[in-house]
C-alpha cells in the first residue's frame, strides 16, 4: 500500500471514530465472494484488513455466508469477472476452514431451507429495524456492488473491497459526511458553553483534590508523639556510689585484727567518696585486776599511750 493512500485511510478511520464511535478491534462482516477473491489472489485476508483499517480487527461471518461456502460448486468457474480458473475441492475446504476461524454472527436464518442472499443477510444484521443507522458499528467487506451500494445509504458504514489484488476502502458516503458536518457545527455552537462546563468540572475536581491533601496534612499534624529524650550516646554516665561498711572486731582474733581500723587515713577516706561510712565501734578498754602485774602503773600508762580516739568526720 502506498503512503498517500495509507494516510487517507488512517484519517478516514479517525473520522469514523470521532463521529460514530468506532474503536478497536473493528468488527468486519465478510462475505463468501471476498474469501474466494482473496484466496485466488494469494492474499492474507486478516492482515490486509488490519493494514487497510490501521488497527486490530475482529473478522465475523454470518450463518448464511457459511452455507454459501458449503454450497459452492466444484470444478466450475468462480463467480468473478476476473476469474477463469475453477474451484477445486481442496480450495473449497481451505476456504471453509478459514471461515471457521472467524467469529460466527448469528443471523437466525439457519432454519430456512435456502440461505438468504448476502444483501438480505447483512441488512438483517447491520440495520435490523430499518433506521438507516449502524448501531453496532460494523464494517462491511464485500465484493458485491449491490451490497456496497446499500452500505453507502446507511450512515456510518465503512466499506472495503478488493480490486486487482489491492484492498480498497471507499470514501465516506454523503449521509455519513452530513452527520460529521452536523456534529462539527454543533461543537462550534456549543463551544463556549461546553468549555464553561468543562472548566467548572475541572475546577471542582481540583478543589476536591486540594481539600483531600489539606485533610491529610491536618491529620499528620494532629498525630501526638511522646517527648523526645536526650541522645543516650551523648549523655555522660552517672558515677556509682561505693558504700564501704567496716565491721567490728571479731571475737577471738588477735590484737592486729582489732587494730585494723587505725590503718585507714583521712586522705584515703576523702578519696573514696562521699558514700563511705566512717563510724566504727569504740574499742573496749581492757581492765586489769589490781596486783596482778608487778608494775601496774607502768602497764596502765603503756595502755593509755596505745589507746587512740577513733577518727571521726
Amino acid at each position: 500500500m502506498r503512503g498517500k493512500r495509507s494516510k487517507q485511510y488512517r484519517k478516514l478511520m479517525q473520522q469514523y471514530g470521532l463521529t460514530f464511535g468506532f474503536r478497536e478491534p473493528y468488527q468486519v462482516l465478510i462475505d463468501a465472494q471476498m474469501l474466494q477473491d482473496t484466496s485466488r489472489f494469494k492474499m492474507d485476508l486478516v492482515t490486509g484488513l488490519e493494514r487497510t483499517l490501521h488497527g486490530q480487527i475482529k473478522p465475523m461471518i454470518t450463518q448464511c455466508t457459511m452455507r454459501h461456502l458449503y454450497l459452492l460448486p466444484t470444478s466450475t468457474p468462480i463467480n468473478s469477472a476476473l476469474s477463469t480458473s475453477t474451484m477445486t475441492m481442496s480450495n473449497k475446504n481451505t476456504l471453509i476452514d478459514l471461515a471457521r476461524t472467524f467469529e460466527r454472527r448469528r443471523c437466525d436464518h439457519h432454519t430456512l431451507a435456502e440461505p438468504l442472499s448476502t444483501l438480505a443477510c447483512f441488512t438483517s444484521v447491520v440495520d435490523p429495524k430499518g433506521s438507516r443507522t449502524n448501531k453496532n458499528r460494523y464494517i462491511v467487506a464485500s465484493q458485491e456492488e449491490e451490497v456496497r451500494r446499500w452500505a453507502r445509504g446507511i450512515k456510518g458504514v465503512p466499506s472495503v473491497y478488493v480490486k486487482r489484488s489491492v484492498m480498497v476502502m471507499e470514501p465516506m458516503s454523503e449521509g455519513s459526511l452530513g452527520v460529521r458536518e452536523g456534529a462539527e457545527r454543533g461543537k462550534l455552537r456549543g463551544g463556549v458553553r461546553n468549555v464553561g462546563e468543562q472548566g467548572e468540572k475541572k475546577r471542582k475536581r481540583v478543589e476536591a483534590i486540594e481539600e483531600q491533601v489539606q485533610d491529610e496534612k491536618e491529620a499528620k499534624k494532629k498525630r501526638t508523639r511522646g517527648l523526645k529524650g536526650p541522645n543516650p550516646l551523648s549523655v555522660k554516665k552517672a558515677k556509682k556510689e561505693v558504700v564501704l561498711e567496716k565491721a567490728g572486731p571479731i571475737q577471738g582474733s588477735d590484737s592486729s585484727d582489732r587494730e585494723a581500723p587505725h590503718d585507714i587515713s583521712a586522705e584515703n577516706l576523702m578519696a573514696a567518696g562521699p558514700g563511705i561510712s566512717t563510724s566504727y565501734k569504740k574499742k573496749r578498754k581492757r581492765k586489769h585486776k589490781s596486783g596482778t602485774l608487778a608494775h601496774g602503773d607502768d602497764a596502765a600508762a603503756h595502755v593509755d599511750e596505745d589507746q587512740e580516739e577513733p577518727f571521726s568526720t
